[in-house]
């Protein structure tokens, strides 16, 4: 009996240390986080540490730790050293910005150990500085502008960083840009390497990508518009009409366009306000004669011709509605005009032989005129008067020259050659020697003796020096006379 007695503490006690060999550790887990609570991170790239006294199951602290801004929610490298666990932002942190640490949830030890934490932190990186804004920007929105030397202006409140606010810049519909800061770079200006479009809405967009010098974004992103419709008169031709160029200008020439336009002058063509330089390629001719339009004026152009236009056709001057005044406006709709130049044909009016002996008035080209050679010398002088003045002495030279008399019937008649020639105004002196007298009655077996007189005309023939030539050849058939 009282051995049982004595053997069961003995039992109790064994038991007691048998369960005590397994020990439960019932102390809190300790978490520390840096940044403390509205902290500033020293740079860009400064982890968040959250520091554990024990060793974690990753996976589920990570998740629960969400780090985010006014922007949306941070993306970041997570990795854990020792006890620790790392958070760095994958594109850095933003200056000036306010960033929210949340890590609530349930974490557990490796040890078996849970806890329920809640920790709300707030943090900055690099600065605390305030964020920039937009004070003030040209044109306004709604504004009715232009369309060139356009002027944009953006001033902010804080000196900028240029490259993140060009980059964040957004105009549509203009060309390349060119930039220029001023006022310790809190002011922008922005210019176009082109001209605007008329009558059209322009949208600008700042995104809030922009920065200060410091780093710091727009607190917001801006937009706005703007309307190059400040020019409401649309461009038209008020005038046309033929000028003469002198000492240097072109002056208007007292004619009319439909039928005054002479030789070696130009044709103006006015309109009621400043034309660009695109009015000089939308103007034509048809049918086309050579030539090219300058500026005479910012309101009016002229059209100088290489060439003088033919006699006895009608032209028309077209300007195409596509011709733009400075601001951009078109004409919208062709303008035709129709005239025919002042420049008649060069004319043969009469033929004089031997000073007045035989004289012949042209209504045919076509014409055999008897010509009486000197017995003693075989010459024969001829006076031909052309129907205008030749003004160009180089052209008076040669013409000569070029008229040639040449053996007709019978073909074995002399040739004949020329003396001399001279001018008075209109009418040319020709002087030749060798012409062979024939019979027209056919006495004694003897024929008559013609030649041919030719005066080259077209294009290529001669040329009275103001534009006038020759429809075609002259032709006239001289009969040599006893």
């Amino acid at each position: 009996m009282s051995r049982s007695l004595i053997n069961l503490p003995v039992f109790a006690l064994c038991a007691f240390f048998s369960f005590s060999c397994e020990i439960i550790n019932l102390l809190p887990i300790d978490v520390s986080i840096e940044p403390e609570n509205n902290a500033v991170l020293q740079d860009l790239f400064s982890p968040v540490i959250i520091k554990f006294d024990t060793e974690m199951e990753k996976r589920n602290t990570e998740s629960i730790l969400q780090i985010s801004s006014d922007m949306g929610g941070v993306n970041g490298e997570k990795r854990w050293k020792n006890n620790n666990l790392y958070f760095t932002p994958v594109s850095g942190w933003t200056a000036g910005i306010r960033y929210n640490l949340n890590f609530t949830g349930t974490i557990r030890a490796v040890d078996g150990r849970d806890a329920k934490i809640e920790n709300f932190i707030i943090f900055y990186a690099v600065n605390k500085n305030d964020s920039p804004r937009l004070k003030s920007h040209s044109p306004v929105s709604g504004e009715s502008i232009k369309t060139k030397n356009v002027v944009f202006e953006f001033n902010f409140t804080k000196s900028m960083d240029r490259l993140s606010v060009e980059s964040a810049l957004t105009i549509e519909g203009i060309g390349n840009k060119t930039y220029e800061w001023l006022d310790d770079d809190k002011t922008i200006i922005v210019t176009s390497d082109k001209p605007l479009s008329p009558w059209n809405l322009y949208r600008w967009n700042l995104r809030d990508s922009a920065k200060s010098i410091d780093g710091v974004p727009l607190a917001k992103a801006y937009f706005g518009n703007f309307i190059t419709d400040i020019d409401q008169i649309s461009p038209e031709v008020t005038e046309v009409y033929p000028v003469i160029f002198s000492d240097g200008c072109w002056y208007p020439a007292a004619v009319n366009m439909e039928t005054g336009l002479a030789a070696e002058q130009g044709i103006s063509v006015s309109f009621n306000k400043p034309m660009s330089e695109n009015v000089l390629r939308s103007l034509r001719i048809e049918p086309p004669v050579s030539g090219n339009a300058e500026m005479l004026t910012e309101k009016s152009i002229v059209y100088i011709f290489s060439k003088n236009p033919e006699p006895e056709i009608e032209y028309t001057l077209i300007v195409s509605g596509e011709a733009k005044d400075t601001e951009g406006l078109k004409i919208g709709a062709d303008y035709k005009t129709v005239f025919n130049a002042d420049i008649p044909y060069l004319k043969v009016i009469s033929f004089s032989v031997n000073y007045g002996d035989t004289t012949a008035d042209f209504t045919d080209i076509n014409n055999i005129i008897p010509i009486f050679p000197n017995t003693a010398t075989n010459e024969v002088n001829i006076l031909i008067r052309f129907s205008l003045p030749f003004i160009d002495n180089k052209m008076k030279q040669s013409i000569p020259q070029e008229i040639i008399i040449t053996p007709f019937f019978p073909r074995t008649i002399p040739s004949v050659n020329l003396l001399y020639a001279s001018w008075s105004d209109r009418d040319l002196n020709m002087h030749w020697k060798g012409f062979s007298a024939g019979n027209s009655s056919g006495e004694n077996g003897e024929v008559p003796h013609y030649y041919k007189l030719v005066i080259p005309g077209g294009k290529n023939g001669i040329n009275c020096g103001n534009g006038s030539y020759m429809k075609e050849d002259f032709i006239v058939y001289l009969e040599a006379v006893k």
